[in-house]
């Protein structure tokens, strides 16, 4: 949408008068103040970072689902939707499945582990220290590379409000998400992420019901025909090597990301943790396939050529009234602040509990005050480098960090849950072995081999920091009476 000299916007429909946008956003920014509010200030570091371990069922699972149905499986899935129909639910059901094994077998084991408030410090639990600050800087990095991922989103949509410089969209997103996630921690991230998640998981899935049926059942038919045609072509456009590579990607990607972890350890018993996964792993087939769906009905709903990222708002925009394209835009602007808010309360509880106080003694207060600074940190680093992706699309950027992240983390994080004694030099060959060779491969895809795909250097990757594991567990020795 953009202002013209008039007065009005110009949103496919007619002039209309842009007040009723800005007043919807307006009351929804409002109200999620009012929510956020009401969470309560953190008093203390371990309310801060893990919400006194006491969130209950509803809220895990809302907040679980909040922070995977990011831009990336929202915006993202259904601009491949609309280019390669079934494709990416195929991709989609590999997530899913992690979340049930995450379930299953790992989150319980998380909650079980006391004192624990990020991953940093369950791989120090079970390693050393050294390995615990190496997590951290893995951690930390890792969170304001996906938030500056979300900034940038974020940036997009505001853009398709109000006709702004982009930098100022990513500010103002950065900056309302900031303020609450600033002062009331993880409580105030999940909160304030349940009450988004029920907004976007009716209005969506209601826009995409309307939207098939309201032509009868012609609508239905051209839709099916559209999505099997879409989804042969998109099988043809990809590589063995590629699908490979999508399939690792999410089924190991966002595995225990920071945000993630903190949900496992901040739950209030074993049960909760396990089930609040299992939900989540459950909402997220129902979500693929409703963004799919948008994206193939998209197909012969909207003008133009959009780019992938531009395909859902463009469809709103030519479907819906001013006032409904109004309230998306306020959804998927939720949608963007539902993981960030995450993702800078994770990074920031890391940079305290990994990498400041395994160097300094500090007191709880120091340490609260510690985790708050940095959130306002992360949130700036995430906005330059969200500014500066502009033009990468969400899924692109995501498959960045998803490469980094899982062979960076994973090996060591669930071998050393299991094994009995995990060795510390196996970690750390495994934790940076997985990194390094992850930032040399996507540097390679992106600067010197562009037709290969980013997600690609996973595969690499996550062969060097299982053989790092591998080499280090036989060359080295477990300290002395360490159990799991």
């Amino acid at each position: 949408m953009r202002f013209d000299g008039d007065g009005f916007a110009r949103v496919g429909w007619g002039n209309v008068q842009p007040v009723i946008t800005l007043l919807i956003v307006a009351a929804y920014v409002a109200v999620l103040t009012t929510v956020a509010l009401r969470a309560r200030a953190a008093g203390e570091f371990g309310e801060f970072s893990v919400a006194r371990r006491a969130l209950p069922l509803v809220l895990v699972f809302g907040s679980l689902s909040a922070t995977y149905v990011g831009p990336a499986y929202s915006i993202g899935f259904v601009g491949r939707g609309f280019n390669s129909g079934l494709v990416f639910l195929l991709f989609g059901l590999a997530f899913a499945a992690q979340n049930i094994l995450v379930a299953q077998c790992v989150a319980p084991r998380l909650r079980a582990l006391s004192g624990c408030h990020t991953l940093g410090d369950v791989i120090g639990l079970k390693y050393n220290r050294a390995c615990q600050v190496i997590a951290g800087l893995i951690s930390v990095g890792l969170c304001t590379m996906f938030g500056s991922v979300m900034a940038a989103a974020g940036g997009e949509i505001i853009t398709g409000i109000v006709d702004l410089p982009m930098w100022s969209a990513v500010v103002i997103v950065v900056g309302i998400t900031t303020l609450y996630t600033t002062f009331g921690g993880l409580r105030a991230s999940v909160v304030t992420d349940a009450f988004q998640f029920t907004a976007f998981a009716v209005l969506l899935p209601g826009v995409f019901v309307w939207l098939l049926l309201r032509d009868g059942g012609q609508g239905y038919t051209l839709f099916s025909s559209d999505l099997l045609s879409t989804t042969r072509q998109g099988w043809t456009d990809l590589t063995p090597v590629e699908i490979l590579g999508w399939i690792t990607a999410f089924l190991l990607g966002e595995t225990l990301i920071p945000p993630s972890a903190n949900r496992a350890l901040a739950s209030e018993t074993t049960a909760t943790a396990r089930y609040g996964f299992l939900l989540a792993g459950g909402f997220s087939v129902i979500w693929f396939m409703v963004m799919i769906g948008l994206g193939t009905l998209a197909q012969r709903l909207i003008s133009g050529e959009p780019t992938e990222d531009q395909v859902l708002m463009s469809l709103v925009r030519d479907t819906l009234s001013m006032e409904w394209y109004a309230l998306i835009l306020v959804v998927l602007i939720s949608i963007v602040m539902s993981s960030l808010d995450s993702l800078l309360n994770a990074g920031a509880v890391a940079l305290t509990q990994d990498l400041v106080r395994p160097l300094w003694s500090i007191s709880d207060d120091r340490a609260l005050a510690i985790g708050r600074c940095g959130t306002v940190v992360l949130a700036l680093v995430a906005v330059v480098l969200g500014v500066w992706g502009v033009g990468t699309s969400i899924l692109e950027g995501l498959s960045k960090c998803y490469s980094i992240w899982a062979p960076a983390i994973l090996p060591a994080l669930i071998l050393g849950l299991w094994i009995k004694r995990p060795v510390p030099l196996a970690g750390m060959l495994s934790m940076v072995g997985g990194t390094v060779t992850a930032l040399v491969f996507i540097a390679i895809f992106t600067f010197i081999t562009p037709a290969v795909r980013n997600h690609v250097a996973i595969l690499p990757a996550l062969c060097v920091s299982l053989l790092g594991y591998l080499a280090g567990h036989l060359l080295g020795h477990s300290p002395e009476g360490r159990r799991v």
